[in-house]
């Protein structure tokens, strides 16, 4: 489930990082070190996705425990980045509730996973 949902939004914040952050936060990208820095997250979404892929047939290992801890934490702090985002610094897109409470879910499938053994 994690890797149908990253990579995808790698992939366009490689291709198109202003579009994604008019969406989601309801902002522009103005300056060139910003659009570096969100492909630099597209690629980061990407290897994520990749690594969640590659585990999905993985029997209950030590690895794919930590590989479901670290999918969450990421999707912890991305409802917390969120949540900052349009509560306090009033940046909203349309997407950006709507992307918090998915994140809020793939956190709480994460520790459903960790309790059951299962992957992400």
């Amino acid at each position: 489930m994690t890797a149908l949902v990253e990579t995808p939004t790698g992939v366009m914040l490689l291709l198109s990082p202003a579009l994604v952050v008019a969406f989601l936060l309801g902002a522009s990208l103005d300056a060139p070190a910003a659009l570096v820095v969100a492909r630099m997250a597209g690629a980061a979404l990407i290897s994520l996705g990749g690594a969640c892929w590659l585990a999905r047939n993985d029997g209950p290992n030590r690895a794919g425990a930590g590989l479901v801890a670290a999918m969450l934490l990421y999707n912890s702090v991305a409802v917390a980045v969120l949540a900052h985002a349009g509560a306090v610094a009033r940046l909203v897109g349309v997407l950006t509730w709507p992307v918090m409470a998915l994140h809020a879910a793939l956190a709480i499938w994460c520790i459903a996973c960790l309790r059951s053994g299962r992957r992400v």
